[in-house]
């Protein structure tokens, strides 16, 4: 089968939804399938083409069997609304383009965000001749609204539109947890068209590792301590103050650190707020390199989950999966009624605390470091919760089943309208 997919993100991204992305690619590459993927230029999170592609319109390479054709984008590392824009419109136009050259796709994957990356993707899609599945990472533009993101009235309404196209265009739609079935179903998107396909982990390459010898911690001086980790994105969503409220609460427990790995912008930000609280059992440290983070993972007791009260319920971050296949406890800064929340409960291997509570937090992670039974047998769970629902097997073998399945529907709707025409 040949698979066009259409993603913003990919390798060598470190985050989100690239990983992601690189992997699903890679994999349906190992089952035997030929897959190309239409991606931008490389530039996040540091929000600026990596240095490696800067001065280029296109280009194309080859990564473990996929073929990947990168386009310009407009970016700028402090965008204004404008740059936004102009963001998204360049990497609708620039994109199309390679879309459209090479094989002709027998499925589309294309993935929101970026919402306005669903037009060129269904476009593609009617002028191959081929069904195109959305995967929906995102329910914008109502996850931005909520948080505060997007209040501009005409982009709201714009981007009401989009949403209203990426669905009714869509042949099927992939989503990662059930809070967004319930969210297309009260918007009129049809039962039939949705298919809920969890995000995966490679529990091969994410698996538990001892945190004795361990090279993360030797290199930043945490042997012997109680590690608590955050690692991704440092943005308005998450409200990372409240980890370092937290760790200002719990300083003079001196085996305790805490570690907090992101991109340099949201790095700044804390340094400043760590400053202002006094908290300096907080480590700030730069997204380290794929191939590290098994080991970086593995040198936590605990990993943490965290979100703003205001964070849309269906919200759904991919962290979970990535800290439960390591084999950690969790702890879950987050609304109780949300996606996020009902995934660490089911798991066994976490516990939840209202969002935006340093001293609920600091609590939390008093009892654990107080208990290492229960941080060990949360471990066990999460590990164990990550094997039966998130491997990244079971979600290539869904994929793949959509694929097959929507060949054959059009294999079927096909050779009816010849018939009738012949009539």
């Amino acid at each position: 089968m040949q698979i066009l997919i259409y993603s913003y993100n990919y390798h060598p991204e470190p985050i989100g939804i690239a990983p992601l992305m690189t992997e699903l690619a890679e994999g349906l590459v190992k089952r035997g399938h030929k897959v190309r993927v239409v991606t931008a230029m490389p530039n996040y999170p540091e929000r600026q083409i990596y240095e490696a592609y800067r001065g280029k319109l296109y280009t194309t390479e080859y990564k473990n069997g996929v073929e990947i054709q990168r386009s310009y984008v407009w970016i700028r590392p402090q965008p204004r609304l404008l740059d936004r824009i102009l963001l998204d419109a360049s990497f609708v136009f620039t994109s199309f383009f390679p879309a459209l050259m090479g094989p002709r796709p027998d499925v589309i994957i294309t993935t929101s965000p970026s919402l306005p990356g669903c037009v060129p993707a269904s476009l593609a899609g009617w002028l191959h001749n081929c069904p195109v599945v959305l995967n929906l990472q995102d329910i914008l533009p109502e996850a931005a609204i909520h948080v505060g993101l997007l209040k501009n009235k005409w982009l709201i309404k714009l981007f009401t539109v989009l949403e209203k196209f990426a669905y009714r265009s869509a042949s099927k739609i992939s989503v990662i947890a059930d809070g967004f079935v319930e969210n297309l179903l009260s918007k009129g998107v049809p039962a039939n068209k949705i298919v809920q396909i969890p995000n995966w982990v490679d529990v091969n390459f994410i698996r538990p590792l001892t945190n004795k010898n361990n090279s993360f911690r030797a290199t930043h001086n945490l042997d012997g301590k109680f590690v608590v980790l955050y690692s991704g994105n440092i943005a308005l969503t998450q409200g990372l103050e409240t980890v370092v409220k937290a760790a200002a609460q719990l300083k003079e427990f001196t085996d305790i650190a805490f570690v907090i790995v992101g991109e340099a912008k949201g790095l700044q930000r804390l340094q400043q707020e760590c400053q202002k609280v006094g908290a300096d059992n907080v480590l700030l440290l730069p997204f380290q390199p794929r191939q590290e983070l098994p080991t970086m993972l593995a040198a936590a007791d605990v990993g943490l989950v965290v979100q703003k009260k205001n964070v849309i319920s269906f919200n759904m971050p991919s962290k979970i999966q990535v800290l439960l296949a390591s084999g950690r406890a969790l702890i879950g800064s987050v609304p109780a009624n949300g996606t996020a929340a009902k995934a660490i409960k089911h798991s066994g291997g976490g516990v939840i605390v209202p969002p935006e509570d340093p001293q609920a937090l600091a609590t939390a992670i008093l009892d654990l470091y107080r208990n290492p039974e229960k941080v060990e047998n949360l471990g066990y769970k999460s590990r164990k919760y990550a094997m039966e629902h998130y491997s990244f097997e079971q979600a290539l073998n869904q994929y793949e089943t959509l694929c097959n399945s929507l060949m054959a529907e059009k294999s079927v709707i096909q050779p009816s309208i010849v018939t009738k025409q012949e009539v």
